[in-house]
């Protein structure tokens, strides 16, 4: 399975946050990336707030550089995770529209947040804005919103990938 998630500052926090309840849950085939929707960042760093608050929970960040997602890379997707509804339309155009080709499962990222999507089940209700403009409270805001909605993710690969290997 092939997992990506939405734009800027917030996708390699969530990237690295996934990656990591992954490797801690034991799955190991499942490959995870963050993209932008533009190239605005491409070729940047990880915002050092947001490396900061990964860091704080054990998480090393320091190799993350930003890049555009590419149409053509939607093809090996299983998964497109949106932070926010801006991103979930762009990444919704960029879908395929033959209904025929493969298209990967397009949510937003707080729709695996169980309490979250019980109570706002829109995705206009869940998205995770950007704390780039903010501080760092702004940051470890979107930790935990993220946060809340791993289990979530991780619920849904393995009911997506275990089936394919047998278990």
């Amino acid at each position: 399975m092939t997992v990506s998630t939405g734009n800027i500052c917030r996708s390699p926090m969530a990237e690295f946050m996934i990656r990591t309840a992954l490797k801690d849950a034991g799955i190991t085939d499942v490959s995870i990336e963050s993209t932008g929707i533009s190239d605005g960042e491409a070729g940047q760093p990880i915002d050092p707030r947001a490396a900061a608050i990964l860091q704080s929970h054990g998480i090393n960040a320091e190799d993350h550089v930003a890049r555009a997602l590419e149409p053509e890379a939607l093809e090996g997707l299983d998964l497109l995770l949106a932070m926010d509804l801006d991103h979930h339309a762009a990444l919704s155009a960029m879908l395929p529209t033959d209904e025929s080709a493969p298209r990967p499962a397009l949510r937003m990222m707080r729709s695996f947040d169980t309490v979250l999507a019980a109570s706002a089940p829109a995705p206009a209700d869940q998205g995770i804005y950007d704390p780039w403009f903010g501080d760092s409270a702004d940051f470890r805001l979107c930790w935990q919103m993220v946060h809340a909605a791993i289990p979530g993710v991780l619920d849904y690969v393995r009911a997506h990938t275990m089936p394919q290997r047998g278990n």
